[in-house]
């Protein structure tokens, strides 16, 4: 936390990647260094407990909706607004049978446990390319029953060999939150700035559609040397927009 204010970001979203760091204490000690750092959304490791979430057995939901629960003590005490959210996977090739009535009921349930112990925020279910939102029209069946949040990530609707406008379309009204990233050709990850992504396009498209809120740098330990470069693609992002405002 210290490091993310020394550089200048005012806003971040905390990524909890094991179940230790789901644990009061170790939230708690977030909360603490968090000082004057917005902490937008908090991130969990999806297959760790999520998809069962959904389980239409009783036991086996309610065992993940232990880990639900941290997650939303998290939300609470980090004042978080969204809880990036994945949902359930795809791990087989064959294909599904998606239950769209029964994913809303649960979120509808899952957002209600949130407000019942205190945490103002939300979940906003975020396109993965490995996951039942792997493409637009999940979004579009899923908003006959339920106007939910979304998390948009350009990195993951270029891996899903969808176009990005459609997923702004579909997304258009329900966008609380955008990943970014760059990459190569050959789809291999870089920051911002290092790859081919037209980021001045893309908010341009992102004001057309009426969204104002951030878009988060979600960076992995392998897409930059040092932390000059994030800083350096961060400037460069700001530059970006600043083009994107003029038109």
């Amino acid at each position: 936390m210290n490091l993310i204010q020394n550089m200048g970001f005012e806003v971040c979203e905390v990524f909890l990647t094991t179940f230790r760091e789901y644990r009061k204490e170790f939230v708690d000690m977030l909360a603490e260094r968090k000082k004057k750092i917005k902490i937008y959304s908090v991130h969990t490791l999806n297959q760790q407990f999520e998809p069962e979430l959904f389980n239409k057995w009783q036991r086996t939901r309610e065992d993940a909706e232990e880990f639900f629960r941290e997650i939303v003590y998290a939300c609470k005490v980090l004042d978080a607004d969204y809880y990036t959210f994945h949902g359930l996977p795809r791990l087989k090739r064959t294909p599904y049978f998606i239950d769209y009535p029964w994913i809303a009921q649960r979120l509808n349930e899952l957002n209600a446990e949130m407000a019942s112990l205190g945490a103002h925020a939300k979940i906003a279910y975020e396109n993965v390319h490995w996951t039942f939102f792997d493409s637009p029209e999940f979004l579009e069946k899923l908003s006959e029953y339920i106007d939910t949040p979304v998390t948009l990530d350009i990195k993951q609707a270029m891996q899903s060999k969808h176009p990005l406008d459609d997923y702004l379309k579909v997304m258009a009204g329900h966008l609380v939150n955008v990943h970014v990233c760059d990459w190569h050709e050959d789809g291999k990850l870089a920051v911002p700035g290092k790859g081919i992504f037209d980021f001045t396009s893309f908010f341009r498209k992102l004001m057309a559609i009426g969204y104002d809120g951030p878009c988060l740098m979600e960076l992995y330990a392998g897409n930059y040397r040092n932390y000059d470069e994030i800083m350096s693609s961060y400037e460069y992002l700001l530059n970006c927009l600043e083009t994107a405002k003029k038109g």
